[in-house]
């Protein structure tokens, strides 16, 4: 790898540490200052767009092989974050304040602040061990915090809003089911998906752990 790649992935992912670092600092201090978890999206909601609509880069590097992570689990997870933040949670108001949208907020911002970290360090080969074994281990915990009291639970919460407010009838009329019955099937579907991401990361775990254990041997 080039030292002009190796310079922008480090940026890239130093950017991403950073960004997401602000938006758990942000969720935490409007939760003390509050006593409450429904000040999640006003005190961090654009800047987690932000970089998580950003994170499509991941699906682009894996795509030209500038990456060993290929595009399908990039695409998987920047697709079903996405959709959950731009196409629900950010068009209605009316769940922004649920508790679900903080402890997505607050798992989705700590998995992040570890993972960029330990990207961003491991491009120059200067990891410390104790951040991999948290990058490969913190996600047993945090995913699924993430995925069902978070993501999945508000998703459900919104359904009556979405049926309510026909969100993007205009999209869907030229279909045979509404944006409601597509989420309700998606309802369905995902922790299937969500599933064969989480096993992938146990995949990886038992890769780059084992290689840890093997270099403490020599």
């Amino acid at each position: 790898m080039s030292q002009l790649l190796m310079l922008y992935l480090f940026t890239y992912n130093s950017l991403q540490a950073v960004g997401w670092t602000i938006s758990l600092f942000r969720i935490l201090t409007s939760f003390v200052a509050t006593n409450s978890v429904n000040g999640a999206y006003a005190s961090a909601g654009d800047l987690i767009c932000l970089f998580q609509t950003c994170a499509f880069l991941e699906v682009v590097h894996g795509a030209i092989g500038i990456v060993p992570s290929g595009v399908l689990f990039p695409l998987m997870q920047w697709s079903g974050r996405t959709h959950f933040l731009l196409a629900i949670v950010h068009q209605i108001d009316e769940v922004q304040e649920f508790p679900a949208v903080f402890i997505t907020f607050f798992a989705w911002s700590l998995s992040e602040v570890i993972r960029y970290s330990h990207y961003a360090l491991n491009i120059f080969g200067i990891c410390p061990s104790w951040l991999t074994y948290l990058r490969y281990t913190s996600f047993i915990v945090l995913y699924p915090m993430g995925l069902m009291p978070g993501e999945m639970w508000l998703m459900f919460q919104a359904l009556p809003f979405v049926k309510e407010k026909n969100l993007y009838g205009d999209f869907f009329a030229r279909i045979p089911f509404s944006y409601y019955n597509f989420l309700t099937v998606f309802l369905v579907i995902y922790p299937f998906l969500w599933l064969k991401l989480y096993l992938h990361l146990f995949n990886q775990r038992r890769s780059k752990l084992g290689k840890q254990d093997k270099k403490k041997k020599r």
